[in-house]
């Protein structure tokens, strides 16, 4: 591979092998969903990212604006869910998911996000009766890993 592989669109249900290595790398990334004017709202996350099921999933407090923007996009007749982005980068490396985002409250679906999150990160995220869960079906890939 040369030192500056160009940026590209990458097959979000199978991208090439340093992609997704770089997704199973231990980094922050972003966040952005749309507010209620339309502008983005960035915030840092962790990410983990299955790209068999073609979802990439962020834990979040059921109280946290990227909660409410995903909630409100979908109430507000946005359609099944928000359209937001994920990214991370390291040096010249990045990586861009986009999709369509939900929140998903349920125990098992919880569960299972916190046990990605725990192998990606190397720990388990604290107990947190507020924890919802952000699922992102992810519509486009890119980046230069």
């Amino acid at each position: 591979m040369s030192p500056n592989p160009p940026s590209r669109q990458v097959d979000p249900r199978d991208p090439p092998e340093p992609y997704l290595s770089f997704w199973r790398e231990r980094h922050l990334c972003t966040l952005t969903t749309p507010r209620p004017d339309g502008s983005p709202h960035v915030v840092p996350v962790g990410v983990t990212y299955d790209p068999a099921e073609g979802v990439a999933r962020v834990l979040a407090r059921r109280t946290s604006r990227k909660v409410a923007h995903v909630l409100a996009t979908a109430d507000n007749g946005g359609g099944p869910g928000a359209r937001v982005a994920v990214c991370q980068f390291e040096g010249r490396r990045w990586a861009t998911l986009e999709g369509v985002a939900t929140v998903r409250t349920e125990p098992a679906l919880i569960e299972a996000a916190e046990l990605r999150y725990e192998e990606r990160y190397g720990r388990r995220p604290s107990p947190n009766p507020e924890r919802v869960l952000i699922e992102i079906r992810v519509t486009r890939a890119m980046g230069k890993a």
